[in-house]
């Protein structure tokens, strides 16, 4: 970050700080600013993919109309050849389809992306579907979007939950704007990257994917993605064929994801330049497209081509770009069975030579073309099988890419909503409902892996619910756990058990037996089942009357991963914790508020493992170093915050040690006399973090 940036940055926070707006309406007016500029990238993204593709290969034609099919190969190489460098050497998370990147960000990050990235990701982009790369544009202006919304937290310095909700906001409008469908970018928003729903960050992402949606529709027209006859079932016993079309999209999702992912992790093994990896890959798909278009001549009858775009789009193979015109094709029920089925497996074989080989686009537009032509080839069997009930084919295409999309993302809200939206047709909403539901449970119990997360899951990032579950593995129950928990005896009266609930607010309590052993478990959900029972006196009752007997329970040495996984079948708020001497005995209590406070407590350590794991390089520099302070009565930054602190933007306040415990600090984070502050950073700005804090330190790790 070079100073004229960092003087910006400050002044920014500093006339935020000056004119301390209302939190809401920060954050709305925030939200409409990144929604239109997400629209506006939206349609300077697809004019310049339109650009590249009309330019690329009409010039090709032109100059060489006897060689044209050898423009099929040329042309996505010369493409990748440019796009790769900027990938290589001007922003590495462009590679791939771009949404694993920005849920990294928000799981490791804080949400803090670097605003290269949505230029690098744009050109990339454009150039690898522009010539030919078998990608969709929808990850990329994702990508772009939350790359904004992040720039703008940190230009202002928000707390790391705004950025996120900022990061939602632009990863919404991306959808929006690119397809015209402003519901399914809140879905998408929500289902696949916030970790929690909230009204007033849901209105934020709302105020985003509309004000993006009005930006394209300025420049694209109000027009559906897809101009689409109007289908409805012909029969009600046509729901189990799309039952069956549910299940089938499944196991074809999990085909194109560890198609997907089999590629990637060869081509990072493989020792070559990784600029020209993507040109390697797009040498893959020439070669594949010259097959494809000889077999087209051989059976020219394939396609009525009604609704290409443009002359040079008909005469591209079909799995070529991101393949709206095919999708419409068959949608129309103007594409062969056989071309119909071939295509199922070209276009993830096409997707993974062009994305697994490091090259940038989404994968959210290849699923929904998977997803047509199977739709296409099952309705055309169906409608030979059984044409009282099957319907038309085209409905099936319809069904089907939203189901494949389903189970590739496991997003069934987001595949209904966005199909609903990009045909405007809401006849077929039931077996919508049917086959992306169905889809996306059964590929979830087949493969736990979506195709976002696979690539994090590699990577030893397990995302749950915008959580990284793998750094759970540090951390033990003990460590967190209530070591003091109010307890009651199975004896206890129930009117006696009552009063203790509302003395303490408490929603559950262990209960002991004679031996002061574990015997089960009461909740505050167990009494009001006895309240409500039309019970005129509590007399007579004890606690054994109404508690669990023999409840769930977790070992003091086990990691909170166990813990989440025991209390997940039965969604149970806490767990008692015994001992492992087989005595019963108890020895704390651990609640869904020790979980999120061990989930900080790991973060904090894997941030602070990986530093150290670079220690010896970072000495080997002799540039940084990790310092350790601890506040004294008096000291500057006693009762302050860290947002109002002016510290060097050079180094990073890992964590706060008080009283035992260790905080993740934030920009609302206060200083008290004793915490030990550790801080990572640059050697020359360490005196100036000394002179601020006003404190000696007390570990300096050279």
């Amino acid at each position: 970050m070079n100073y004229s940036s960092m003087k910006k940055r400050k002044l920014a926070a500093a006339l935020l700080d000056r004119m301390a707006p209302p939190e809401g309406l920060l954050l709305l007016f925030l939200a409409v600013i990144i929604g239109g500029a997400t629209g506006l990238a939206a349609v300077f993204f697809i004019r310049l993919i339109d650009f590249i593709q009309d330019g690329s290969y009409s010039t090709f034609f032109s100059l060489f109309p006897d060689y044209r099919i050898l423009a099929f190969v040329c042309i996505p190489v010369a493409g990748s050849l440019v796009a790769g460098p900027i990938i290589a050497w001007f922003a590495a998370e462009a590679k791939g389809h771009g949404v694993p990147e920005v849920m990294q960000a928000l799981v490791q990050e804080g949400g803090r992306i670097r605003p290269r990235v949505a230029i690098a990701k744009i050109f990339a982009s454009a150039l690898c579907i522009g010539t030919g790369g078998s990608a969709g544009r929808e990850g990329p202006i994702v990508q772009v979007g939350s790359a904004l919304g992040s720039s703008v937290g940190q230009v202002l310095r928000l707390s790391d939950e705004r950025i996120k909700n900022l990061v939602s906001c632009g990863a919404a409008a991306g959808i929006a704007a690119t397809f015209n469908a402003p519901i399914a970018g809140v879905a998408f928003a929500i289902e696949v990257l916030m970790t929690e729903l909230q009204v007033r960050t849901f209105g934020n992402v709302v105020i985003a994917a509309v004000s993006a949606s009005i930006v394209s529709q300025m420049f694209l027209g109000d027009n559906p993605a897809f101009s689409v006859p109007s289908y409805s079932m012909q029969s009600p016993l046509a729901i189990f064929l799309y039952l069956l079309l549910g299940l089938t999209a499944s196991l074809v999702a999990i085909m194109f994801i560890r198609m997907l992912g089999w590629f990637e992790v060869k081509f990072d093994r493989w020792r070559c330049p990784a600029l020209l990896k993507p040109a390697v890959g797009a040498g893959l798909l020439g070669l594949l497209g010259i097959g494809y278009i000889l077999l087209k001549k051989m059976a020219p009858e394939q396609t009525g081509a009604s609704s290409m775009s443009s002359v040079f789009v008909s005469q591209l193979p079909a799995f070529y770009g991101s393949g709206f015109a095919f999708i419409e094709e068959s949608l129309r029920c103007n594409i062969t069975l056989v071309f119909l089925f071939l295509l199922i497996f070209l276009k993830p074989l096409a997707t993974s030579f062009t994305l697994g080989s490091g090259n940038s686009g989404g994968v959210f537009a290849p699923s929904l073309f998977i997803g047509a032509m199977l739709g296409g080839s099952m309705g055309k069997l169906f409608s030979e099988w059984v044409p009282d009930i099957a319907g038309p084919p085209g409905a099936y295409a319809l069904v089907g890419m939203a189901a494949v999309f389903a189970a590739a993302a496991r997003a069934p809200f987001t595949a209904l909503l966005i199909v609903f939206e990009m045909s405007n047709d809401y006849a077929m909403i039931l077996p919508l409902m049917t086959a992306t539901v169905t889809a996306s449970h059964f590929a979830q119990w087949l493969y736990p892996d979506s195709i976002y997360t696979q690539k994090l899951t590699r990577r030893g990032i397990r995302f749950v619910q915008g959580r990284d579950m793998d750094v759970m593995q540090g951390v033990t129950v003990n460590e967190v756990m209530n070591r003091n928990p109010e307890v009651v005896h199975k004896t206890l009266p129930l009117a006696d058990l009552y009063r203790r609930f509302q003395e303490t607010n408490f929603l559950g309590f262990p209960v002991l037996d004679e031996h002061n052993k574990l015997w089960g478990f009461v909740t505050l959900q167990d009494m009001e089942r006895v309240l409500s029972g039309n019970v005129i006196s509590l007399r007579g009752f004890t606690v054994e009357d109404v508690a669990v007997v023999e409840p769930v329970t977790v070992f003091a040495d086990e990691p909170i991963w166990t813990a989440i996984q025991k209390m997940a079948p039965r969604d149970l708020a806490r767990l008692p914790v015994i001992s492992r001497d087989g005595t019963g005995r108890l020895v704390g209590l651990i609640s869904r508020s020790n979980i999120l406070r061990a989930y900080d407590v790991a973060i904090v350590r894997k941030q602070r493992g990986q530093m150290l794991g670079d220690d010896v390089s970072l000495r080997r520099e002799g540039d940084n170093a990790f310092v350790e302070y601890t506040l004294l009565p008096g000291d500057n930054a006693v009762d302050r915050t860290l947002q109002s602190l002016d510290l060097p933007d050079t180094i990073n306040v890992v964590s706060v040690e008080r009283a035992g415990m260790i905080i993740i600090p934030k920009g609302s984070t206060s200083f008290a006399v004793g915490d030990t502050i550790t801080v990572f950073g640059h050697r020359d700005a360490m005196e100036r973090v000394r002179e601020v804090f006003s404190c000696r330190s007390t570990a300096d790790r050279d």
